[in-house]
């Protein structure tokens, strides 16, 4: 997971600490869009209180702003549009050890989605997205970051040694636990398509389940 947008969840969590905060956030998604007023009048508290609520939880990013007359009225005397406070798109999990779930899901996905349109057998399906995607996210890290900063950025926690990487963390491990055929040999194909991706030659991703670790290292 990239530290930009871990610094962002641990932040937006961070947010919600305050119960006032907690509570104007949980108006705010409940009633999709709201005003000071109404959080003020909803929390029985000064208007500006309800203000620097709504405000920092906009400055953590779990909110976001728009300005709308709520009068009614439009044109000449209508009044100035009201700041009105809404839920972002940004989705705050946080995770310690950090997982990537959403990763294997949208992987799994495209692969049944593959499977079904094609009718490919789903783990040539799965062994193949998760390749391609690999492969892309492998190009990009050539660009910026390399290749252990992609490993990094997808919580692996990448630790050279002896000429390899140790990949310390699973980002799959539940789904690995339960599925370890399907799921290591996606991861397998996954990091293969990275390592190809980001143009190395020296270096190659084989299965080498060690209690604690990925099931992948690079050798």
């Amino acid at each position: 997971m990239e530290q930009p947008l871990v610094d962002a969840y641990v932040t937006g969590v961070a947010a919600l600490s305050n119960p006032l905060s907690r509570q104007a956030y949980g108006l705010a998604v409940q009633e999709e869009w709201v005003s000071k007023d109404t959080v003020a009048e909803a929390l029985q508290v000064a208007r500006s209180v309800a203000g620097f609520h709504l405000d920092k939880l906009v400055e953590a990013g779990l909110l976001t702003t728009r300005f709308e007359r709520v009068s009614g009225r439009t044109g000449p005397g209508a009044g100035r549009p009201a700041k009105l406070y809404g839920r972002s798109d940004l989705e705050v999990e946080v995770s310690l050890p950090p997982r990537r779930y959403d990763l294997a899901g949208s992987l799994l996905a495209s692969a049944v989605a593959r499977s079904t349109a094609s009718g490919q057998p789903v783990n040539e399906a799965v062994a193949e997205v998760a390749r391609d995607a690999g492969h892309a996210l492998g190009k990009r890290a050539r660009r910026s970051g390399g290749l252990l900063g992609a490993l990094a950025a997808h919580g692996y926690e990448p630790r050279e040694e002896d000429g390899g990487i140790t990949l310390v963390n699973c980002p799959f491990h539940v789904l690995a636990e339960e599925h370890r055929g399907l799921v290591c040999g996606m991861n397998l194909e996954f990091l293969s398509g990275v390592l190809a991706g980001v143009g190395e030659r020296r270096r190659r991703a084989v299965l080498d389940p060690v209690a604690g670790l990925c099931c992948v290292r690079i050798r």
